[in-house]
Parts: structure tokens; C-alpha cells; sequence
């Protein structure tokens, strides 16, 4: 490859490769850019003679970013938002956001819970900025805000990494969900003897014991699972016309139920509470659109803990 000098290189081309790394699609890019396929198809080409790479490879669901392209995202990411900051810089008070995107990173309870409120607060403190909204758990989000897949991450745990900063949000517990069918009129909670005899459904990103288990285990007593899922949007199919209770947390259960109409239950087994956590890249928190999203979800913590 010849010496390049950046005096030759048009960084409008890195606002396409970034384009063309999140939509995989040369159409998808365009009209992202708005500007013409033709357009992006060009500047694909100038890419990959500016780093001597293929970068994206056709395939039959788009295009494929090679090994040096996802090398290339996080540097290119970066510049660009180092751009977007300096004129943030110039002027504080102006729109910035049309365009930018923050990936945060959260289980489906939690996006069940908040979402929709916090893309109220961003439409309000950030006209024009997307959220995009990425699962993930305590098991694999350090990593995920690591390999900058996600900017920011809502998890109850795995913000240890010492690159990591974080805060405390607050705290939550267990509710139990069922079909209010199965219930006696009016019955807001279930005995212990009466949870055990039930069928349940455990909502799990994999494991076949949960919190519930550990806890009859315990007090010497064990339930019987009829079925687990990683989702935690798919209870309502699963419960409404059985006999099955879920016990999940308390926050995607009273979303649930205001939702889909199932009844809202008092666990009645002891469960310890779980910390519920804001995880960032420490070196990410100048980045004016980040702040905002951090800004509003810290805000709306503070409202649903009131």
C-alpha cells in the first residue's frame, strides 16, 4: 500500500464506513447518509483503497464487515465523536444529536420497564438522537461496553473492569406473575405450600437453576419448572390460560402485567435484592451524547424511586 497522508483522504468517508458497519447494507447507508447508493458504493471503493482492504464482503444477508473493518469501527467511532465533541465545544446549547445514536445495552426487563419512558426524556433533552436498545446481561456486559458494541449498559453486576466507571441506580426485588384465571377473586398473594405446588416457568439466559431454586433449596424444598425462556416479553403467552406462575423482577413484573392483564402476586419466599447499576467506558464520558442518555436515565431512576 502507498504512504497515505491524511491531507488526501476525505473524512466525509468515514461517516460511510461507520454507516456501512452498523446497517451491513449499501442501501441502508444511503439512506442513513441521504445521500444515493451509487454514492456510498463509490466511497466504498475509495475505502478500501485508503486501507488496502475489501471491508465489507457481499453475502446473502448484506454485507460482512472483514477482519480489518471491525479492527477499524471503534477508531473510526471515535474520531468521529471526537469531531462531534468539538462542536458541542463551540456551541453547548445547540442540537448536536441529529444523526448520532447511543447503543445502551440491557436485559428485556429492563427495556420492558424504562424504555419507553427514557425515549420520552431523550426525545425532550435530545431532540434527534436514537437510542438503540441491545440485550444483554451481567454475564457479558463488561465485555460488550469493552468491545464498544453498546456505549452504555443498565445491569445488575459485571461493571467490575477497572476501564469501567459505574453507578448505583438503586435496588429491586422478585414479584410473581400469573393468569389471574387461576386465582381466587381478589387474591394478591400466594402461601408458600401454594407456590411450591404450582407448575413455574423460569426466565433465564441459560442456566436451569435460578434465584427461586436457591432459595426453596434452602428451606429444604424444591419446585417444578415446566419450562424456561431467555425472554422475558414471552411470559404472557406462556402463563395466560395455565396454572404456572413466574417469579421475576419486580420491575418487569408490574410492567408485564400492566401490559397483558396478568395478575401481580407478593412473592412469598424470602429473596434477596439486586443492585441495579449505570455502566460506562470511563473514556467515553465526554462524549456529549452519551452524558445525555446517562443524564436521563439517572433522572428516571430518581422519579421511580420516589
Amino acid at each position: 500500500m502507498n504512504q497515505m497522508n491524511i491531507a488526501d483522504v476525505d473524512l466525509n468517508l468515514l461517516k460511510v464506513f461507520e454507516a456501512l458497519h452498523d446497517e451491513t447494507s449499501a442501501s441502508r447507508a444511503a439512506l442513513r447518509l441521504g445521500v444515493t447508493q451509487s454514492a456510498v458504493s463509490a466511497a466504498l471503493r475509495r475505502l478500501r483503497d485508503v486501507y488496502d482492504d475489501q471491508l465489507f464482503i457481499r453475502t446473502g444477508r448484506g454485507l460482512a464487515p472483514t477482519l480489518r473493518a471491525n479492527q477499524l469501527k471503534p477508531v473510526v467511532t471515535d474520531a468521529l465523536n471526537k469531531c462531534r465533541q468539538s462542536l458541542a465545544m463551540v456551541d453547548p446549547s445547540g442540537a448536536h444529536f441529529e444523526g448520532r445514536s447511543v447503543a445502551l445495552g440491557l436485559s428485556d426487563d429492563f427495556e420492558m420497564a424504562f424504555g419507553r419512558r427514557l425515549m420520552a426524556s431523550i426525545r425532550e433533552r435530545a431532540p434527534g438522537l436514537r437510542l438503540i436498545f441491545r440485550q444483554t446481561h451481567s454475564q457479558i456486559v463488561g465485555a460488550a461496553l469493552m468491545a464498544r458494541s453498546i456505549d452504555l449498559a443498565i445491569a445488575s453486576g459485571g461493571l467490575a473492569d477497572r476501564l469501567l466507571s459505574r453507578r448505583v441506580l438503586g435496588e429491586g426485588g422478585y414479584r410473581c406473575l400469573a393468569d389471574p384465571a387461576s386465582l381466587r377473586p381478589g387474591q394478591q398473594a400466594l402461601t408458600l405450600d401454594e407456590f411450591i405446588a404450582r407448575e413455574q416457568i423460569l426466565v433465564s439466559s441459560g442456566g436451569i437453576i435460578g434465584m427461586v431454586d436457591e432459595g426453596l433449596s434452602s428451606l429444604g424444598l424444591t419446585r417444578t419448572v415446566c419450562a424456561s425462556t431467555t425472554h422475558f416479553a414471552a411470559l404472557p403467552y406462556l402463563l395466560k390460560g395455565t396454572d404456572a406462575i413466574s417469579t421475576i423482577p419486580g420491575h418487569a413484573a408490574e410492567a408485564v402485567a400492566h401490559l397483558s392483564g396478568l395478575a401481580l402476586l407478593d412473592c412469598p419466599l424470602s429473596m434477596p435484592r439486586y443492585p441495579i447499576e449505570l455502566g460506562w467506558r470511563t473514556n467515553a464520558q465526554m462524549d456529549p451524547a452519551v452524558m445525555k442518555v446517562r443524564e436521563a436515565i439517572e433522572a428516571l431512576f430518581k422519579v421511580s424511586a420516589c
